[in-house]
């Protein structure tokens, strides 16, 4: 029978045989190889699957319990919590707003200790740390204090509150400075209203603690620092509250240069 060869075909030459019969070699030996770690595999597997099922068993169990703690145990906590926030908050402000300044210590001891059967701010601090309502309880409870002249109490809870708020952040930052100015420490006073004014800038909370800023840095004798901080309230909020009062600081702190 005759046979023929394809145009252009061209035998292989010994080389091109040699490396073609190493290529399928190695192809054999790493199909091979592959075959063999497969079967090593499933014997591992074999001897070991009740580990490796006991494994899978308990990434389960924590990841249902995770989700069974959240659903029945936080959620409900943190609704719990929230309603007697609620009555707390309601003592706070009665107390806020009173212009009886004889029974306003009186007010606000109740919204820290509870009354009625409910929680105060104190115990839903405690009872329900961890919640929202429970952050937001040493906030009140640290703003109680201030009121009634407790100021290392206040400072102890607005310390272990935190918030990402625009107005209760610099709030809190500058009540402990409120604080410390009135327990004669005028130099940690001058750091928290610093803190203050830097968490963010608006309207309200800035020239506030801007301008108790520079009365602490004038305590201090950083008259540097107080005119610079007095000017910033001139030239950016010069319709707040403080800036009618920023002429006579200024007066105060370049008479102290």
């Amino acid at each position: 029978m005759a046979t023929y060869n394809k145009r252009g075909y061209k035998p292989k030459t010994k080389v091109e045989k040699e490396v073609e019969e190493i290529e399928d070699s190695t192809t054999a030996e790493v199909f091979a190889s592959l075959d063999e770690g497969a079967s090593k595999t499933e014997e591992w597997v074999e001897k070991n699957q009740k580990a490796i099922f006991g494994v899978i068993i308990g990434i389960l169990v924590i990841a249902l319990g995770y989700i069974a703690y959240g659903k029945f145990i936080k959620e409900p906590k943190i609704e719990e919590a929230a309603n007697e926030l609620a009555n707390a908050q309601e003592d706070f402000t009665t107390a806020l707003e009173t212009t009886n300044t004889n029974v306003k210590d009186s007010l606000y001891n109740v919204a820290l200790q509870g009354s009625g059967g409910k929680y105060g701010l104190l115990e839903i601090a405690e009872e329900y740390s961890g919640t929202p309502s429970a952050n937001l309880a040493h906030y009140y409870a640290g703003m109680s204090y201030l009121e009634m002249k407790d100021y290392k109490n206040a400072i102890s809870h607005l310390e272990d509150f935190s918030s990402d708020d625009m107005i209760l952040a610099p709030l809190a930052k500058g009540a402990i400075g409120d604080a410390f100015m009135q327990l004669d420490q005028a130099d940690q006073a001058l750091s928290y209203y610093e803190q203050a004014f830097k968490v963010n800038t608006n309207d309200f909370t800035t020239p506030r603690f801007l301008f108790k800023a520079a009365v602490a840095a004038i305590d201090l004798g950083k008259n540097d620092v107080a005119i610079s901080y007095l000017n910033r309230i001139k030239d950016e909020f010069e319709k707040s509250d403080y800036a009618s009062q920023v002429d006579l600081y200024l007066g105060r702190a370049q008479a102290g240069n």
